[in-house]
């Protein structure tokens, strides 16, 4: 856990904007690519960054009625609509689960595979394929209808200094927390609902370097870590979870597995019962880690409004 205690300034903000930024780089260069337990951690990171957003807010004496207060209003409605997006995407992932366990649930009420066992299992795996499809065809629209409009960027060009030092150095830090959400953002975006193509940086502009320059060289390095990744993987349109394309895998191989057993006459089951254990344990892997990953989601949709109450008390107080 990050010691936040040196985010009673504007400077400490940015340093825990590096600091956190770098540790998410080191998670990433840890795990598989798009992993749940690196998702989970971008999911704590952003939520730890909008709590501390909230925190300094309050202790930089801004002036009652401002603009400052709007502004910080917009980022978090949109931080709260893109969120509920990724959520959707994530709960819709329900019925593709309950299509895989289907798959194995039959298979282990049958001790041994038959050729119309093996026909049926094949007819559930066409089936989970189905929702695995449809599943990433309403993410693609959820994307295009919802987040599209919204215009996530990880660069606002900003060159005059004194702009960002506005509100006494609010400005500067929104206009951080803004690129570092939107970078966030877009990973859970990609990981969890759907991904087409990772949008261009524009992270080269030597305007963005007046200010907290430090976050803007660590955020730069994240994101182009993850673009090369996700060029690695171009031509694979869809949900970039590494425990759902694993599960798609899985599938695959059982497919295959039956399919060789049914050519062969159906002689030897070889590693059919392998096969099934590892897809079970996919789905299982899946389940429990989306389901994780709601929780967290719903616990963060309390902090945005908590955090919106008690500015908008903050104001009325003073």
């Amino acid at each position: 856990m990050m010691n936040a205690s040196s985010t009673n300034s504007v400077n400490g903000f940015y340093s825990f904007l590096t600091r956190g930024i770098d540790d998410l780089e080191r998670a990433f260069l840890s795990n598989n690519f798009m992993s749940i337990q690196f998702l989970q951690r971008v999911l704590s990171l952003l939520r730890s960054f909008h709590t501390q957003l909230t925190l300094l807010v309050q202790k930089l004496q801004l002036p009652v009625g401002e603009k400052w207060l709007d502004e910080y209003m917009d980022e978090s409605s949109k931080l709260w609509e893109v969120c509920h997006v990724i959520k959707t995407g994530v709960s819709a992932m329900e019925n593709y689960f309950s299509a895989g366990f289907t798959i194995t649930s039959s298979l282990d009420s049958h001790p041994h595979l038959t050729p119309q066992l093996s026909r049926q299992v094949i007819r559930a795996i066409s089936g989970c394929r189905r929702e695995s499809v449809g599943l990433e065809e309403e993410n693609r629209a959820l994307m295009e209808t919802r987040i599209e409009p919204l215009s996530l960027r990880f660069q606002e060009v900003v060159s005059i200094e004194s702009k960002l030092n506005g509100f006494n150095g609010f400005r500067g830090v929104l206009y951080a927390m803004r690129n570092v959400s939107s970078l966030l953002l877009m990973i859970l975006l990609y990981g969890m609902v759907y991904c087409d193509c990772w949008p261009e940086p524009s992270f080269h502009d030597p305007g963005c370097m007046v200010f907290g320059s430090g976050f803007v060289i660590s955020t730069a390095r994240l994101q182009q870590r993850v673009a090369a990744e996700i060029g690695r993987v171009r031509g694979r349109a869809g949900i970039l979870m590494y425990e759902f394309r694993e599960s798609k895998a899985a599938m695959e191989e059982l497919r295959g597995e039956l399919e060789r057993w049914c050519s062969e006459g159906g002689e030897r089951e070889g590693g059919i019962r392998e096969r099934v254990e590892k897809l079970r344990g996919c789905f299982g892997v899946l389940r429990s880690g989306t389901e994780n990953i709601i929780g967290q989601l719903d616990d963060f949709f309390d902090e945005i409004v908590e955090g919106r109450k008690k500015l908008l008390d903050f104001c009325s107080h003073r």
